[in-house]
């Protein structure tokens, strides 16, 4: 816990008495006799080497004080403060609770005893002292204290608490960004990313020219999957500052997502002439050309990623898949299994995996591929449709019975609307009408897409029927 002192508290002592008084005290070290000094001229140099992250000299240089003012508790709290920065963390305990046993117990060593009770991952205490320390601050202060707070309600898994306390803070200074941010970040950990973009936008109210505001702004909007806000957002954050790497790297991701391939190219160019080549960013802007249908450019990047991180499976992918739309699936086949094999929780890869299989009518591998992949991320639509596809082609009994335990365990919103089609074509048709029927009224839109599942239902009149109501 540093000292807390405005920057006038020492006011004289920078340009002139404290330059002096440090290189005398550097002397000292070396066994020079340094002498009386005043109290507070003590407490400047002590200061510097503490606020500087000197705190082995903060530590010599107040026990050197302590000879001459052995009672300053000015003095003994900075003591405290030094001992706590090297780890020494019992002998800080040892004075601090001195100092309350003399009834010396401001805001300050109070905000020291919570801080090192940090340190000690003993939240309980922690908590505690911040809240007094808390109680004995001045209003221009409580507002830092409220985020000490909430990080360590974050740290005790309390993460309601947390953001019920940066609320606090950000009531006491709506300009705190630290609480700013820790809010939004306690937000994402709840999963409510509306929230977390809330909370940055009003932060830009009273902040407008913040860029990285506008950037994290961006970040949520993209969590929120708002792919143009955050576009949006990025743009803003570079309007205010053109010059910062990170946004145009996830401005160029937003605009790959948005398939605009040629705009993410660029931004990511840029992110690279600002920070340097970026494997990620060269992978990225080789999956772009392959988008735009420049295979030997996107190969081109792919390799270039590749050399500077040979373990990115991001690369071995787009390379596997460039060989596949090449015509070289087996060859295909042996890279993108490279980059499952670096990427083993990846189920996207998986996905890839299984298609390229399909392609050999390999359909065993094919489908434990779709397996894989389905068990990593059930909610995959395409995943699900592709995988039950091919289980109907040997066996339309074994996909339903598949849907059937499927559906019990997993939550996949083109589950139902796949049965309806299976249904149908096992002959149950009152069955496959009335789960039609139900599958419209929880969710209209996939729903219809039966239609294009299952072209020839088009021709069904019960179906265009119900489609129409």
């Amino acid at each position: 816990m540093l000292p807390m002192f405005d920057d006038d508290d020492h006011e004289g002592f920078e340009d002139g008495e404290l330059k002096a008084d440090l290189e005398r005290f550097e002397k000292h070290l070396k066994g020079e006799f340094i002498g009386f000094l005043d109290s507070d001229r003590w407490e400047a140099m002590i200061d510097h080497f503490l606020i500087s992250g000197q705190y082995a000299k903060a530590l010599k240089c107040v026990n050197e004080a302590l000879t001459q003012f052995s009672y300053n508790t000015t003095l003994r709290l900075r003591k405290a403060q030094a001992s706590s920065a090297i780890g020494n963390l019992k002998e800080a305990i040892h004075i601090l609770t001195e100092l309350e046993r003399e009834g010396i117990a401001g805001m300050e060593v109070l905000l020291t005893k919570a801080s090192v009770f940090s340190q000690l991952k003993d939240t309980k205490n922690a908590i505690r002292y911040f809240k007094d320390a808390l109680a004995a601050a001045a209003p221009e202060d409580q507002d830092e204290i409220y985020l000490d707070l909430a990080m360590e309600y974050q740290n005790a898994g309390e993460v309601q608490r947390a953001i019920n306390v940066l609320r606090e803070a950000i009531q006491q200074n709506p300009s705190n960004e630290g609480a700013i941010y820790e809010l939004a970040f306690c937000y994402d950990q709840q999963g409510d990313f509306q929230a977390s973009v809330q909370c940055y936008s009003d932060f830009i109210d009273n902040n407008p020219y913040s860029f990285t505001a506008w950037y994290n702004l961006g970040n949520a909007y993209a969590k929120n999957e708002d792919l143009e806000k955050a576009a949006w957002a990025y743009d803003y954050c570079l309007l205010i500052n053109d010059g910062f790497g990170p946004a145009y790297f996830n401005l160029g991701h937003t605009h790959l997502t948005l398939e605009k391939y040629t705009s993410a190219i660029n931004n990511f160019e840029k992110c690279m002439e600002l920070d340097g080549d970026d494997p990620l960013a060269l992978s990225y802007i080789g999956e772009c050309y392959e988008q735009l249908g420049k295979l030997d450019k996107a190969k081109e990047f792919y390799k270039k990623s590749l050399e500077l991180a040979p373990m990115l499976p991001d690369a071995w992918l787009g390379l596997g898949i460039v060989e596949d739309l090449e015509g070289r699936t087996r060859e295909g086949i042996v890279l993108i299994q490279k980059a499952a094999e670096l990427d083993p929780e990846n189920a996207s890869i998986y996905h890839v995996l299984a298609g390229a299989y399909e392609k050999l009518e390999d359909d065993e591998n094919a489908l434990q591929n779709y397996q894989l992949a389905l068990d990593l991320e059930p909610s995959d639509e395409d995943c699900l449709l592709n995988y039950i596809e091919l289980l109907s082609i040997a066996s339309i009994q074994e996909a339903f019975d598949f849907l059937e335990k499927f559906e019990n365990d997993n939550d996949n919103r083109i589950a139902g609307v796949l049965k309806v089609s299976l249904l149908w074509k096992l002959g149950r048709s009152e069955e496959s009408l009335s789960l039609f029927k139900k599958c419209l009224t929880e969710d209209r839109e996939t729903a219809l897409q039966i239609f294009d599942l299952d072209p020839s239902l088009k021709n069904v009149q019960e179906f265009l029927i119900l489609g129409d109501q």
